[in-house]
């Protein structure tokens, strides 16, 4: 069989299958395996240009990161404490909150995040009646209606942003926030879970970079790089696939196929065969995002927490920033005293930073840096690493999309689709997205 992209989804699909007792091809059109799971050398010491942390909380990629070999490496985060450049300055994410909504009004208070006419506003939630809300509406419309629109532009949106890099007003509230999305769909007050003393994020000491070649090898794929994969066809028992160049074509036949690349390419490759699953893909929107990281030696100010979010109200370039040294110790051991740090810049329908050149880049987020904590001086090293068109949307009405999508999918023998557009866009999710794949064309391997 072959599986069509070599990114953490298509690999983990690999691997899944790698007892299944079938021969696996994954093609990937780049010229290394991975996708988003990059390293990079800054500085003398490697780091991770893409993803650089995973999702405890959920099982698949811990789980994943200790079946190959990797599990005494698993490490999180020595501080988790994040800030929001709000109003002049980088105060602290109030705690008491669920994907940014307040549930702690003095809390919120106190951070100074939000203007005091803001927090009178938050306050009102508590009297308006709770009513319950059929279909799916956007984050920042029923965010908005009930706690207003500071809460929205200041804490939910950075919030998301940092994980979309897209907007509340846009994206789906039962696809991109379900902890909220239960709450509305009951009609019932937003109640903070009972508290899990467990780490949220996990990372792997020298980079979660180093779960691609631990897959690639764990998996027992043929894994071939370079690779484009520019048409796929039904035939009487199996796939036909056509890669290659135009002028150098070459036809691969498969029994089944796991398509695992974003939305786009995957919609061209199934116009013919899944029409239907291709016009849905279709409709899947993408941001681009940029990393931009700096080895720096200290400010005269001390850093705190592991970072901080930036409103897009505050008209800045940066929506993130990570203080990779303070964040994970075996980075900091690796910096030798210096402070590395990782700034997002880029979100949906923003693309005039993005535009900029590296040096230009550069420019600018350090002097936002310099503006937000003090960092200054001229970095001792310095990486910009582009993801075009990398952050898949959620938009309203997501879950219906992916529903059909897959339905469609499903119809056709031996086809299966996963990745970040369907399911969430963490390297877990990811995971659990190739899993069901495998299971699916596979159902005996379902639980890897």
């Amino acid at each position: 069989m072959v599986i069509v992209g070599g990114g953490v989804s298509g690999l983990a699909a690999a691997w899944f299958l790698r007892d299944a007792g079938v021969r696996v091809t994954v093609l990937e059109r780049a010229a290394r395996p991975g996708g988003k799971l990059a390293p990079a050398e800054v500085a003398g010491f490697t780091v991770d240009a893409g993803a650089e942390a995973l999702l405890a909380r959920r099982p698949e990629a811990v789980d994943l990161v200790r079946a190959v070999g990797l599990g005494a490496d698993l490490v999180h985060p020595q501080t988790s404490a994040a800030g929001v450049w709000s109003r002049g300055l980088v105060r602290p994410l109030p705690a008491g909150h669920v994907m940014g909504v307040p549930l702690d009004l003095a809390a919120l208070r106190r951070s100074g995040v939000l203007s005091p006419l803001g927090v009178l506003r938050a306050g009102a939630e508590r009297v308006l009646p709770a009513r319950p809300v059929a279909g799916d509406i956007s984050v920042g419309a029923w965010v908005g209606a009930r706690w207003g629109a500071q809460v929205v532009d200041r804490l939910v949106d950075p919030l998301l942003g940092g994980v979309w890099a897209g907007h509340a007003d846009r994206l789906s509230l039962r696809a991109a926030a379900p902890q909220l999305a239960a709450a509305a769909a009951a009609g019932e007050r937003l109640h903070a879970s009972p508290r899990d003393p467990s780490p949220v994020f996990a990372g792997i000491r020298g980079g979660v970079a180093r779960l691609v070649p631990a897959l690639v090898a764990g998996s027992g794929a043929e894994v071939r790089t370079g690779v484009t994969v520019r048409g796929l066809t039904r035939r009487q028992h199996g796939w036909e696939l056509l890669a290659g160049p135009t002028s150098a074509p070459e036809y691969l036949e498969a029994d089944a196929v796991i398509l695992a690349v974003p939305a786009r390419p995957a919609s061209r490759l199934l116009a013919e065969s899944v029409p239907v699953a291709a016009q849905r893909l279709a409709e899947i929107e993408y941001a681009s995002a940029a990393i931009v990281t700096l080895v720096l030696s200290p400010g005269p100010r001390p850093l705190h927490g592991s970072g901080f979010l930036v409103p897009a109200v505050e008209g800045r370039g940066i929506k993130a920033v990570t203080y990779s040294s303070q964040k994970w110790a075996w980075t900091g051991e690796s910096a030798a005293g210096d402070v590395v740090v990782r700034a997002s810049v880029g979100r949906f329908g923003e693309t005039a930073d993005l535009d900029r050149c590296d040096a230009d880049l550069i420019a600018l987020v350090r002097a936002e840096l310099a503006d937000a904590c003090g960092l200054v001086g001229q970095p001792r090293d310095s990486l910009v690493t582009r993801w075009g068109g990398s952050l898949p949307q959620y938009t309203v009405g997501h879950l219906d999309r992916v529903a059909a999508i897959r339905d469609a999918v499903a119809a056709a023998p031996g086809l299966a689709v996963c990745g970040a557009a369907y399911d969430g866009i963490g390297i877990a999710a990811c995971i659990a997205s190739a899993a069901r794949a495998a299971g699916a064309i596979v159902p005996q391997r379902h639980n890897g």
